[in-house]
């Protein structure tokens, strides 16, 4: 008698497929990295999602997932500046150049071109798991979606009619991203500089341990010489003063967390603008990944548009975030692009364990709709000052919502409820493939 597969059982191996695709090179030079991220997967169902933009991809672009955005999107709408991982915890704050504190998006090393359907779909099958691991009823739930979904069509509209574009700040935000841009003030560059340096010598070098690594001599001169091509990837303003650039020490780190498990990278200790130790600057060289999106995207104009990943990641977050940090650039490291930018003191993360009430978690989830609305209204021809988007986003988007609005939020609702389920289980399924030794490497 013979056995067929059950759906649990194809379901599993397409998910093994998908993570030897995505994750497979760099599991075996680090399977340490990927234990302690499969580790973090497993605790939660959105702790899963969060590592698994890859099989997102691969379930959006295949049956019955490929429908559900499909009314939205067009030549223009299906070819836009995404963040490629947008979910509710890619959100917090930074100092932007003009020196102001903003609450947006952050974290774009998946940013690609693709439809922005995608980015919206994605934030909202988050907040359908966040909202089930609070035992938030479905009902609830849509609430929150709807909300995600309405704020983002308002702001949209904005932008088309008003060219609104303001971020929220200290002055704009109020309750719990309010709350969070306070905390983020009282943050200093001192405490940043006392917990990973010590001063020796009259000055300040990297504290060693606690996942950042002595580098032998070779390896310190390759890393120098990448940073040094760096510096002429950086805007005008950010080169005024040399004295800023001049490096006091370089050390290896090595990426454990969930988005970047097994990447090699890197920290440098720069001089600040003054002979003062409380503003010396912290940068990072971390090696670019190949994005889930672009496996799924085959417009061959737009994978040969970058350099490598690393400036595939600069270009992207300069045209999706207004104000970049001014220390963000690029350069290659043995071959590979990396992506270069400051360990900001002034980064804090949206909290979502405290957010229960109903009325906070609407006041949110509002604010994740206009950021967003607003993060896809910078990049296009007029702003992003790149060839690769030339129309202009927000009015693309604007026009096609418009044709359904009420079906735009049902849309997103439906997919929410119907993705989270999937992602629920799917984290099930990857708990016992992960406890039963079932992942090839580890």
């Amino acid at each position: 008698m013979s056995h067929q597969p059950s759906p649990a059982t194809d379901r599993a191996e397409a998910i093994l497929g998908v993570f030897e695709t995505a994750f497979g090179d760099l599991l075996a030079q680090d399977p340490a990295a990927f234990r302690v991220k499969f580790r973090k997967m497993a605790a939660s169902a959105f702790a899963f999602y969060r590592g698994t933009a890859a099989l997102y991809y691969a379930d959006l672009t295949t049956a019955p997932f490929d429908s559900f955005g499909a009314p939205f999107l067009d030549d223009r709408t299906g070819r836009v500046w995404i963040h490629g991982d947008l979910h509710a915890e890619n959100f917090g704050t930074y100092l932007n150049a003009e020196g102001r504190l903003v609450f947006n998006v952050n974290d774009f090393d998946e940013a690609y071109v693709g439809a922005f359907t995608w980015d919206v779909q994605r934030l909202a099958a988050s907040l359908a798991l966040i909202g089930y691991a609070k035992a938030l009823s479905d009902d609830t739930i849509t609430e929150l979606v709807t909300a995600f979904a309405e704020a983002y069509r308002a702001r949209i509209a904005a932008h088309v009619t008003s060219g609104d574009a303001d971020p929220y700040t200290l002055d704009t935000a109020t309750g719990p991203v309010l709350a969070t841009l306070r905390q983020a003030r009282l943050q200093t560059r001192v405490s940043l500089l006392d917990g990973d340096t010590v001063i020796e010598g009259y000055d300040r070098r990297f504290r060693l341990g606690g996942g950042a690594i002595e580098l032998d001599e070779p390896t310190k001169a390759e890393v120098l010489a990448a940073f040094e091509a760096y510096l002429s990837t950086l805007p005008a303003s950010s080169r005024v003063t040399p004295t800023a650039l001049r490096v006091k020490d370089v050390v290896g780190r090595r990426g454990i967390g969930i988005g970047s498990a097994g990447l090699p990278s890197y920290n440098v200790l720069l001089e600040g603008h003054t002979d003062a130790l409380e503003n010396d600057v912290i940068i990072y060289m971390k090696q670019g990944q190949t994005p889930a999106v672009s496996r799924h995207v085959t417009d061959p104009a737009i994978a040969g548009y970058f350099q490598h990943e690393g400036h595939r990641t600069v270009i992207s977050q300069r045209a999706l975030q207004s104000h970049s940090d001014p220390w963000l650039g690029y350069t290659t490291l043995r071959g590979r692009g990396q992506l270069v930018a400051e360990v900001s003191p002034y980064a804090a993360d949206l909290d979502w364990r405290d957010l229960n009430e109903l009325p906070d978690l609407l006041a949110v989830t509002e604010y994740l709709g206009r950021a967003t609305a607003t993060m896809h209204a910078a990049a296009d021809e007029s702003s992003s000052g790149h060839t690769l988007v030339p129309f202009s986003t927000e009015h693309a988007i604007h026009e096609a919502i418009a044709h359904d609005e009420a079906g735009f939020t049902a849309m997103l609702v439906d997919f929410a409820h119907t993705y989270g389920a999937r992602a629920r289980a799917d984290h099930q399924l990857f708990v016992d493939l992960y406890r039963n030794g079932r992942i090839p490497g580890l």
